[in-house]
């Protein structure tokens, strides 16, 4: 039997396990919901005062006062979009970076990724405005920080930081290596600090900077996600599929094999043995 929209839907971002399509379609809903509430006030009103209300709850003041009040909003901030294209290139790019990051980390990592990547971004915005000159004396009326653009520039630099060799194909420009393509748009935000939008920009360069930091210390041996680990409860076990299943996930050196073969060649370069356990590696939690 045919699945209906609704439920197709629903198993995606819900039930297929993927944090990309959760975290994707948290965004969407909100986006969507905001809009059609925007949508039918100004049918009625020729305003939007509770769409505009709500978007103010869900975004990061820079003024400290302001902040006490709304203490929430460095993690609802991330989720929330008020404008079409800034919605639709934030979860492009995070779908495009987050489908190869799942491909070589866990789940477990992507959403930590995401999430704290979204809070250092708030946090340096907040700084920023309140020790340089340059804005203290108008952070009282400056605009609020909203959207997931600082928890995908987490995803990306992460994703470029592990895996810099790592090419992909973009119109007009053909391969480009993670490594290149992230360097420019680091480059890009450091010059649009000056510009329209410094505090976006701002907040791109935290999260930038946490994505970097978070797979060099995994790198080291410091998983910074695990304290999304649940306790688990000893239990009793009457056969041995999970210490065969176990078992059969490789251990870090042929991973760390694996990721080198991939930035000297390519994924097209794996054998199906070690793309199987690339796989395997990558959904163990």
């Amino acid at each position: 039997m045919k699945r209906s929209i609704s439920n197709e839907l629903w198993y995606k971002v819900v039930q297929s396990g993927s944090r990309l399509n959760l975290f994707i379609g948290i965004n969407a809903a909100i986006f969507v919901l905001l809009g059609l509430l925007a949508v039918a006030e100004f049918l009625f009103t020729g305003g939007a005062p509770l769409a505009d209300w709500l978007t103010l709850q869900l975004s990061v003041p820079a003024y400290l006062p302001s902040l006490a009040g709304k203490f929430w909003t460095p993690f609802t901030y991330m989720f929330a979009h008020r404008e079409l294209f800034h919605f639709f290139f934030n979860m492009l790019w995070l779908y495009w970076m987050g489908r190869i990051f799942e491909d070589f980390l866990n789940k477990r990592q992507f959403t930590f990724t995401y999430l704290a990547g979204g809070i250092a971004g708030a946090v340096l915005f907040i700084i920023a405005y309140n020790i340089f000159p340059a804005f203290k004396e108008t952070v009282a009326l400056s605009p609020p920080l909203i959207g997931a653009s600082a928890s995908v520039m987490a995803i990306v630099v992460a994703t470029a930081t592990l895996l810099p060799d790592y090419s992909i194909s973009l119109l007009f420009f053909g391969a480009v290596r993670l490594k290149f393509l992230v360097l420019v748009y680091v480059l890009l935000d450091v010059i649009g600090i000056a510009g329209l939008n410094a505090g976006g920009s701002i907040a791109h360069l935290g999260g930038a900077l946490f994505g970097f930091i978070f797979i060099k210390q995994l790198q080291a041996g410091h998983d910074w996600s695990k304290i999304f680990d649940r306790k688990k409860r000893l239990r009793v076990i009457k056969n041995d599929t999970r210490s065969k299943q176990a078992s059969s996930v490789p251990d870090q050196e042929v991973i760390d094999n694996i990721l080198d073969k991939i930035s000297r060649s390519g994924y097209d370069s794996l054998t199906k043995k070690e793309k199987e356990q690339l796989f395997k590696a990558s959904n163990k939690e």
